[in-house]
């Protein structure tokens, strides 16, 4: 399998298809310095990579993404002076390409950085797109700076250790494409989404790419991909990360849709094939009502909101995203205690 899907962003790069992560990135580096910046459980994976290669780890998880972690590793890479010519390989999940890549961003006023997403969701979102950042107290993904990467290498050899829980959280993104854009992402997935993972991914990072590439810097088509996350972002600060990313956008899904009803009238069939579909996977679609105060507040934190209300993607129908602003909270918590609350 060797394939790729070129993005337009501040620089032109490939999301490159490979069946040896080691054989691509040793060919693209060459003999450039490069590092590698990965989390402790992937050890084994940057092992493999050349012994002349530096290597940083970093801990698993979304608490990666914290200010303290942030300088920490600046710090690090600054101890080992390397040059300008510096590539860095950020090898993860969406915490470590995020992380690595704001490092990228800022270290030197910025290196050059390759994304290794390892899980299904860094595949298809996290790695592409060039949004890098790291989380604050308040919110996720406060502090960042888009900073494309010099190419996204994506072997499927990574998700053969995923747990299927996380395979699963990361086939939400997945049909956020299918919803948005590409409607043979949800025929795909009704057929059976082991046996069409690949073309899944695929189709994924298609759509991604297509937006990327005609809005860079999010000022207005970029954000269609945000479809979900503006609930799921809040879910996933109250639940201390202890839900995943995209079992997070999975519960802000169906919200969206709900709201997508009442506001621009999305049929109720469609939003039935929401919770359909996201229960097929096993994925949530409700969460604990007495959080509604808190995830409000969250939600006002949020980067989607403007100075007449909260912010939404919403749907008309699939494959046609609308934009909601949503003055009245009141109606929020009616659709919120209603339809995700337990």
């Amino acid at each position: 399998m060797m394939s790729s899907i070129k993005v337009q962003a501040e620089r032109e790069y490939s999301v490159v298809f490979t069946n040896s992560y080691i054989d691509e990135l040793v060919e693209f580096v060459g003999a450039s310095e490069a590092l590698i910046i990965f989390p402790e459980s992937l050890q084994r994976f940057a092992d493999n990579l050349p012994k002349d290669w530096s290597r940083i780890s970093v801990i698993d998880g979304e608490s990666q993404k914290s200010s303290m972690n942030y300088i920490d590793l600046l710090e690090k890479i600054s101890a080992l002076a390397p040059s300008r010519n510096l590539n860095i390989i950020a090898m993860g999940g969406g915490a470590t390409t995020d992380l690595a890549g704001f490092v990228a961003a800022t270290y030197l006023r910025g290196v050059k950085w390759i994304a290794v997403p390892t899980s299904l969701a860094g595949m298809v979102d996290a790695a592409i797109g060039g949004k890098t950042g790291i989380n604050l107290n308040s919110g996720k993904n406060l502090a960042g700076a888009f900073h494309s990467p010099t190419r996204v290498v994506i072997d499927l050899y990574f998700l053969q250790s995923l747990p299927e829980r996380d395979v699963k959280a990361g086939l939400a993104e997945v049909i956020k494409c299918g919803f948005i854009a590409d409607p043979n992402i949800l025929n795909l997935i009704q057929l059976g989404w082991r046996e069409n993972l690949p073309e899944l991914i695929h189709r994924a990072v298609s759509v991604k790419a297509s937006v990327v590439s005609n809005d860079f810097k999010e000022s207005f088509l970029r954000e269609i991909l945000n479809y979900g996350h503006t609930l799921g972002h809040a879910i996933e600060k109250h639940s201390q990360y202890k839900l995943r990313h995209g079992e997070c956008v999975s519960i802000g899904m169906v919200f969206a849709a709900e709201l997508s009803h009442k506001l621009v009238g999305l049929s109720s069939e469609v939003v039935e094939t929401h919770r359909r579909l996201l229960t097929s996977l096993e994925l949530p679609i409700t969460y604990h009502s007495d959080a509604w105060p808190q995830l409000l507040i969250l939600m006002r934190s949020d980067k989607k909101k403007n100075l007449q209300g909260l912010r939404f993607v919403t749907l008309s129908r699939i494959a046609v995203p609308e934009r909601s602003t949503v003055p009245d909270e009141n109606i929020l918590a009616e659709i919120y205690l209603s339809s995700i609350g337990e």
